[in-house]
């Protein structure tokens, strides 16, 4: 869609991929910038020492920062999925521009930091990101299924999605890591219990929609 026509309280299906289908997440320590960003990015914040937070967090499994520091976001982020190549989102957008604002954001900071580590430069994702507008609850639903089944297409992973460290589903079945960070009551209050939704997005028949059907 038009990125120009994102609309204030909707949520979109925010995903792109590197340029070439080239890996984007090289490790952990990739997967975690990445993750910070989408995260604190929200908000009009500024992390000069984001290389000092990546480093603890890579220590302790904690962002040494505080929540309260997103409670002017522009966006809400509700789900993700970090795969190796490309990367799912969903996200509300709760101020006018604040999509535009926010991807731009993540994307030209993340580029910038993998040219850096990488020694290598040009353009890393696959054009400018992917909006489509979720239309109705059931859609969001079986996205969220769709996006939290992703890590399905490793063996490593096959039926252990929800352990999968660099997606929301474990958020939506353990405990929240992010609490306020990430906004997932939208579709959580919608069942009954954690046990509720795991049924429903093991047995959603998601992700048999295939990542080239949804990135063409």
């Amino acid at each position: 869609m038009n990125r120009e026509n994102i609309v204030v309280n909707e949520y979109y299906h925010i995903y792109n991929r590197g340029v070439g289908k080239k890996i984007i997440f090289k490790d952990d320590r990739d997967r975690i910038r990445f993750l910070f960003l989408i995260l604190y990015f929200q908000a009009e914040n500024n992390f000069p020492q984001i290389s000092r937070i990546i480093s603890s967090y890579v220590k302790h499994r904690v962002f040494d920062i505080k929540n309260e520091l997103v409670l002017e976001r522009f966006v809400e982020l509700s789900s993700f999925a970090l795969m190796p190549n490309h990367f799912h989102l969903i996200v509300k957008e709760t101020k006018e521009r604040g999509m535009g604002k926010y991807m731009q954001r993540v994307l030209n900071s993340y580029t910038k930091y993998f040219n850096t580590r990488y020694g290598v430069s040009g353009h890393l994702f696959e054009g400018p990101y992917k909006a489509v507008h979720i239309e109705s609850n059931e859609q969001l639903l079986h996205l969220s299924a769709y996006i939290h089944l992703n890590p399905r297409e490793f063996n490593e992973w096959h039926k252990k999605e929800v352990n999968f460290p660099w997606s929301s589903y474990q958020d939506y079945i353990k405990e929240n890591r992010w609490r306020n960070l990430l906004k997932i009551e939208i579709i959580t209050e919608q069942f009954k219990n954690k046990n509720e939704y795991k049924n429903f997005v093991e047995t959603s028949g998601a992700k048999e929609i295939k990542d080239e059907l949804v990135f063409d």
